[in-house]
């Protein structure tokens, strides 16, 4: 029976019939075999290394997660690629974005901008606004936002079910680790806090077979930018009506911004065999054609919904 390895969505078969010679099991591929495929030798190279991995992770009975950094990369990019690797691969990836490049507004998938957003000011000042593919809230982020994204196959985290209580459940006691010893860290209805001060915001979204959940920390934030979102009709119990200046706080108050990202990645080293990637690895795993659903709002969808909500417009919509 032709036994088949799919890495970084190369499926090889490892088979004698890779070369004539070979007759042992995967961990006595020759030299020669490897000679036979047909790929790169950049991919070969990474695929021997993955490969490694992989038969060190059985050992452990720990899934392999590949970890990609970035630093500074668009928002809306980033969005785009989680949402490719969770929908196009079967890989587990955590995704390490240490700053934004600009000011950007992310709202939840079913986000309303009139609801959410200072939309005159947001207009204004020409900060983009983002709806991306998960659930959750509207955040603003910029340099002084860490984010960490982790997607998994349903399988991937032992007693771990593709629900959101039990993937919020399980993030908190990952976090649990991060933050041991520093301020009073919690998880309170489904946010990251010191105290009762957030500092961290998740959302989520969960297919067939797999999870994403990613984080915004704050690890520093401009004052005036927490001036575009308006107080959510929709809010947690403790927030207890502060505005965002009381209801949030700085991670770099706590600790350096390089000592979080070790210590995320120390945490993982738990659950995971954590293998890095490169771009050329995430870029070898993407297909050629995808639709994402995370989108950019127009200015001209922006300045509707500010107009939807002006005085005059909504006694002209109750009177038709």
């Amino acid at each position: 029976m032709a036994l088949f390895v799919l890495v970084h969505s190369w499926l090889l078969p490892v088979t004698n019939r890779i070369d004539p010679t070979y007759t042992g099991g995967h961990d006595s591929i020759s030299s020669s075999s490897w000679n036979s495929v047909s790929v790169h030798p950049d991919q070969v190279l990474r695929l021997k290394k993955t490969m490694g991995l992989l038969r060190q992770s059985e050992k452990l009975g720990l899934p392999l997660m590949n970890l990609v950094r970035f630093k500074g990369m668009p928002i809306l990019d980033q969005l785009n690629l989680e949402e490719k690797l969770l929908r196009t691969t079967s890989d587990n990836w955590c995704i390490l974005n240490d700053g934004a490049d600009a000011p950007t507004i992310v709202m939840g998938v079913s986000g309303k901008p009139a609801e959410l957003l200072e939309l005159e000011s947001v207009i204004g000042d020409n900060v983009p606004v983002i709806k991306r593919f998960t659930g959750g809230g509207t955040v603003i982020v910029d340099e002084g936002t860490i984010f960490v994204t982790l997607i998994c196959n349903k399988d991937a985290v032992p007693k771990v079910q593709p629900y959101p209580r039990s993937i919020m459940s399980w993030s908190g006691k990952l976090y649990d680790e991060v933050f041991q010893g520093i301020g009073d860290f919690q998880l309170r209805e489904n946010d990251y806090v010191f105290g009762n001060r957030k500092f961290g915001g998740n959302a989520q979204s969960i297919t067939k077979d797999r999870w994403i959940h990613h984080t915004s920390f704050l690890w520093d934030y401009e004052d005036r930018n927490m001036t575009y979102l308006k107080l959510p009709s929709r809010a947690p119990e403790y927030r207890s009506a502060r505005d965002h200046t009381e209801f949030v706080c700085r991670m770099r108050e706590y600790l350096q911004r390089s000592a979080f990202i070790d210590k995320t990645i120390k945490a993982l080293d738990n659950y995971f065999m954590v293998q890095p990637a490169t771009p050329a690895d995430v870029n070898s795993c993407q297909v050629a054609k995808f639709a994402h659903s995370t989108r950019l709002l127009s200015k001209q969808e922006l300045e509707d919904a500010c107009s939807s909500t002006k005085p005059g417009t909504i006694a002209q919509s109750a009177s038709i």
